[in-house]
């Protein structure tokens, strides 16, 4: 979709659509009302008449609208003024979309980011706009035999500001939202993929591939250099499965040398069946998911890279299958970490962790400013924080205000979990200085625990994003979360580097 910024009054556009909002009950917001006002009451009446109440979501698509040079004029509903906020300005702006799509307008005027939400700026509705727009047109529909073609899909997109001096920023917020957007169609592409498609090798192939055409490097680590490295937690993971195991890291220098990078660390396991602690057969095929902190870590490189961000960041994705096999992790196994710590393996579905803590004990190598690591970790955290939002740990309060901030601002959520020692007690083994489960009760936090004894020498946070990373039911798909935090989490970093220099 192309989108484009325009400062005008909406009764002179030349356009498909005009697109105004309706506050409930019943009232028209400044953009509405000026086209009433061209069109001699028309909108005005239509309302008094019932047909546009105003409640959040709802629209009405007018036709000819008197004394207008548009085709059509949509009326949005915004719900109640005085309860007006990002959420309900996100919603409206998908109803929006998902209106103009079905009804074959193909390009369209939107007023709707000339509206007054509460804490928030000109730039952060046009950047919202622009994600929830190319969110409400994604499809993935390449593996069906036939492909349904919408006749007349929305192409163009105008975002309305109201002051011609915000034009540059407006359009910078386009470019913003475009290369956040982009970043997670790449991540729901890569979730969405059955595991027969997206290996490990596959995983691989798709980090190379953006290097050909952004200002990345990437380099594929294959099972023997991990084996000399001395990466025991990962391989046993990879032991039960015919793919061969990948650690992928792929590099955007943006800034000097001189800048330490931000390392993100991405779980990749493309097809999780719990190995021998085998899963239930309901709901398995969702575990193709299991790799959507892999590819929320590549959207979000494909993300900064097209930003040009002045920044040093690192992606390193561990990536194999847990499958169950003659040569598969054992429960009452024990192996060696990269980081010479002995791990006893209770229950070998706790894989994730497992090839985490090679990947974390990796990431020293890169002197980082800090580390975080992404993945679908545990149901217990979906139990916790349903799936609204990503569990946050993390070893500095610090860092976890800042991502919280991102996490706000770009409406990516997270919730701050605590880390306390206590709960490490949890993991203690008979047989080695650590089992990888520590029971059911706080099932989520005892993870983090886990990982934290890989992350004891550099600034760490740990996304638990099992909740957030796809959804369930009819409308089954990849989120591409947490593309938007991680992004905007870097955008703000890169902000305050460039202030301090």
């Amino acid at each position: 979709m192309e989108f484009s910024i325009k400062s005008g009054s909406p009764e002179k556009q030349r356009t498909a659509c005009v697109v105004v909002g309706v506050f409930e009950p019943r009232r028209l917001t400044l953009p509405a009302d000026l086209v009433d006002r061209t069109s001699d009451g028309y909108i005005g009446e239509i309302i008094r008449r019932g047909d546009m109440e105003g409640k959040l979501g709802s629209t009405l698509l007018l036709h000819h609208v008197p004394n207008t040079l548009c085709d059509r004029v949509l009326l949005v509903g915004l719900g109640k003024e005085r309860d007006f906020h990002e959420g309900q300005y996100c919603d409206a702006v998908r109803a929006a979309i998902k209106t103009l799509q079905d009804t074959g307008s193909m390009e369209a005027v939107m007023y709707l980011t000339e509206l007054p939400v509460k804490r928030r700026e000109m730039e952060w509705k046009i950047e919202q706009t622009v994600v929830s727009a190319m969110e409400s047109t994604y499809r993935f529909d390449r593996l069906k035999s036939k492909q349904e073609e919408l006749r007349r899909p929305l192409r163009k997109l105008t975002l309305s500001v109201s002051r011609r001096n915000e034009l540059a920023l407006g359009e910078e917020a386009v470019r913003r939202g475009v290369a956040i957007a982009q970043g997670m169609n790449l991540a729901k592409d890569l979730g969405n993929l059955p595991g027969n498609i997206c290996t490990p090798s596959y995983l691989a192939d798709q980090a190379v591939g953006l290097t050909h055409t952004l200002n990345l490097t990437a380099q594929v680590l294959e099972r023997d250099e991990m084996e000399k490295l001395g990466m025991g937690a990962f391989l046993s993971v990879a032991k039960g499965s015919r793919q061969p195991p990948k650690l992928i890291v792929i590099q955007y220098d943006g800034a000097g040398r001189s800048q330490k990078p931000i390392v993100l660390v991405g779980k990749g396991i493309t097809f999780d069946a719990g190995g021998i602690s085998l899963k239930p057969a309901s709901d398995m095929d969702e575990m193709k998911y299991d790799m959507c902190g892999a590819a929320s870590v590549l959207g979000t490189l494909k993300a900064v890279a097209s930003l040009q961000l002045p920044i040093n960041v690192v992606g390193i994705i561990p990536s194999c299958e847990n499958l169950p096999d003659g040569a598969a992790n054992k429960p009452g196994d024990v192996v060696t970490s990269l980081s010479g710590q002995t791990i006893e393996i209770l229950n070998t579905d706790a894989e994730g962790r497992l090839i985490l803590s090679d990947a974390l004990t990796y990431a020293e190598r890169f002197e980082p400013e800090l580390v975080i690591d992404v993945a679908t970790l545990t149901g217990a955290c979906v139990i916790a924080l349903g799936h609204h939002a990503s569990g946050l740990y993390s070893n500095n309060d610090a860092l976890a205000r800042e991502l919280l901030h991102a996490a706000d601002y770009s409406n990516d959520r997270a919730w701050h979990m605590p880390l306390w020692d206590d709960y490490q007690e949890q993991l203690k083994s008979s047989f080695a200085d650590m089992a990888n489960i520590g029971g059911r009760p706080a099932g989520s936090i005892t993870a983090a625990c886990f990982l934290s004894r890989f992350a004891k020498k550099f600034v760490w946070a740990h996304l638990d994003i099992a909740g957030t990373a796809w959804k369930s039911g009819a409308n089954k798909g990849a989120t591409g979360r947490p593309v938007p935090l991680l992004t905007q989490f870097l955008v703000q970093r890169a902000a305050r580097k460039r202030a301090e220099r």
